[in-house]
């Protein structure tokens, strides 16, 4: 049992999915920066990505199954040849869609039209912007691309986000910290960027840096991955479970295959199954090497209730007010630095 499981049972929490709000598609690992916490370990030189068979069936479940959000991301989600099928696909099932966006792919000349072709299919942008010092940001996600990110906001409020399209910024810590609270984070970056830049956005979501990937390895190298487990751990808030992404989001892989979030994704956990709560596995699919479930062998109804795969990772998502793809859990949380 890992440390996270241990702190369920302390608290006598069972953690299982719930109805699908939200497919999350992850449609690959390349991307034009490769920041240093990206838990994706995106970077240029990354060749995984979306095909084109994978594209179309992913394109007739959504179809089929018409879940109320589709969340596309990465790597930078716009650089998949099938974003575009992915966003027009959706939209014409009915649901939302949101792209989540590193800013400075708007700044490449292939990718300008971007702000007003996303604006023109109404999708809500979630954007990375870890911090409104430009030293801060150069640090985390290399030089220049603070700047960058500024060209590209001033951009996609031109087309109306921040104002009548919805447009979220994403704040995470620079080391191995929990966010603060987001309600206040959130009124200094709207001050901010306003009254410097001009610029206006919907919301804030504070996300904590998650014990994995290029993060992980510099916590090791520095020294420092004991001491952020424990934090995360003495951190622990009960409160935030139910309101885990894990319980509502559906993540799917390049190749298809399914994981209860994208950070489990990463770490190759996929999905659970079997058990008086689980679906079955196809003996016919194997992914290297092992078994694994496809989105297009499930549906909704068949995971609602299904156990949920969980490591000491996990802790990152509830530690403090909580994290997830969608900010903070709770809006305050006496546990922060506990």
């Amino acid at each position: 049992m890992n440390l996270f499981d241990l702190k369920l049972a302390e608290h006598g929490i069972r953690l299982a999915r719930g109805p699908i709000q939200t497919l999350q598609v992850n449609v690959g690992r390349k991307c034009n920066q490769s920041c240093h916490h990206c838990h994706v370990e995106a970077a240029p030189w990354r060749t995984e990505m979306l095909d084109e068979l994978t594209a179309l069936k992913i394109g007739t479940w959504i179809t089929e199954n018409r879940p109320k959000t589709v969340d596309i991301t990465g790597g930078a989600p716009e650089l998949s040849e099938y974003f575009c099928y992915l966003v027009e696909t959706a939209r014409a099932a009915g649901c939302e869609v949101i792209d989540r966006n590193n800013l400075t792919i708007i700044e490449t000349e292939k990718f300008a039209f971007l702000p007003e072709y996303l604006a023109s299919h109404q999708v809500q942008i979630v954007a990375s912007l870890p911090c409104y010092s430009r030293e801060n940001v150069d640090l985390q996600r290399g030089n220049g691309v603070f700047d960058k990110s500024i060209s590209a906001l001033r951009k996609l409020n031109a087309h109306g986000y921040g104002t009548r399209l919805p447009l979220t910024l994403v704040y995470n810590p620079v080391g191995p910290k929990i966010p603060g609270p987001q309600a206040e984070l959130e009124k200094d970056y709207k001050a901010v960027l306003l009254d410097e830049f001009g610029i206006r956005f919907t919301s804030l979501f504070t996300i904590t840096n998650q014990p994995i990937g290029r993060f992980a390895e510099e916590l090791r190298q520095q020294g420092r991955w004991d001491a952020y487990l424990e934090l995360l751990a003495n951190s622990f808030n009960p409160e935030t479970v139910p309101e885990l992404m894990c319980r509502s989001t559906l993540s799917v892989g390049y190749r298809g295959e399914l994981y209860d979030c994208d950070f489990n994704q990463m770490l190759g956990l996929g999905l659970e199954t079997g058990g008086a709560h689980g679906v079955t596995r196809p003996t016919d699919r194997t992914l290297a090497g092992r078994n694994s479930l496809f989105l297009w062998d499930v549906s909704p109804e068949d995971l609602d209730g299904a156990p949920i795969r969980t490591g000491i990772h996990c802790l990152a998502c509830t530690a403090g007010a909580g994290s997830s793809c969608g900010g903070a859990l709770k809006v305050e949380s006496a546990f922060v630095g506990k």
